[in-house]
């Protein structure tokens, strides 16, 4: 029996773990799968070996593993996959496929764009965009960012579009306040590009608030978030790891 498993990141905020399992409710009556559950990389229960093992005790036999991740970075590439290396050891007769992160979605690029409307009445034209992500020790987040940044730019026109990131490789959010400080010419919009509300975003509003920038030179806009542009990726890419395993045992 078909098993999907849905991993989320986790947070040490309730509210974040919260909203990642209501998100969760919102896209399972679009999958034609009995069994779904979702569990959690780190900081929050269930864990991934926890969620096979509700699968398997549900009587899974086949679980595909659909990471809720905005970009291909460690916990996509190590993390998740020795979680999956552990489950197969203690479920050895079960099959796992292994879905991929969200990556370059032209969704995601509106999403973007709706939320720096949520707070501009003024022509793209005029100002600025600040994307700051989470960040990764691996140099292909950046690489990935820096597209979508400039996906985002050549769709909607904004005069420019930087990225940063709150740690990890690549230019930090501190120094891209710094820089703000020193030379800007357009009002800026700053959008986290985060799923979940958690610690992350409350930090950004600290930082933020410690440079001290007035509401109409530097705006915070509220985060990516979980919209239906968000809800139609997440389903393409569950049905796609579906089909795509599903065709691989057709064809041996």
């Amino acid at each position: 029996m078909q098993a999907v498993l849905y991993v989320a990141h986790g947070s040490r905020v309730k509210a974040g773990v919260e909203g990642a399992r209501q998100f969760i409710e919102t896209v399972k009556p679009q999958i034609d799968v009995e069994i779904q559950e979702i569990c959690y990389l780190e900081l929050a229960d269930p864990s991934i070996v926890k969620g096979v093992s509700t699968c398997v005790e549900k009587g899974a036999t086949e679980i595909a593993i659909i990471p809720i991740l905005l970009l291909t970075a460690n916990h996509a590439k190590h993390d998740i996959p020795l979680e999956i290396n552990k489950a197969k050891q203690l479920y050895p007769n079960v099959s796992f496929s292994f879905g991929k992160p969200f990556g370059i979605q032209e969704r995601l690029i509106n999403s973007l764009q709706e939320r720096v409307r949520q707070k501009s009445t003024k022509q793209n034209e005029e100002i600025d965009v600040l994307l700051i992500g989470r960040g990764s020790s691996d140099e292909n987040v950046q690489h990935d960012f820096q597209q979508i940044a400039d996906n985002l730019k050549r769709s909607y026109n904004y005069a420019k579009v930087d990225i940063c990131f709150l740690y990890g490789k690549g230019p930090s959010f501190e120094n891209a306040l710094e820089q703000l400080q020193k030379n800007r010419k357009n009002p800026v919009y700053v959008v986290p590009y985060i799923l979940f509300t958690g610690l992350l975003k409350i930090g950004i509003q600290k930082k933020m608030a410690s440079f001290g920038f007035s509401s109409d030179e530097v705006v915070l806009c509220e985060s990516l978030g979980c919209d239906e542009n968000v809800r139609q990726v997440l389903i393409e890419q569950v049905k796609e790891t579906l089909y795509s395993y599903r065709e691989s045992v057709q064809n041996g």
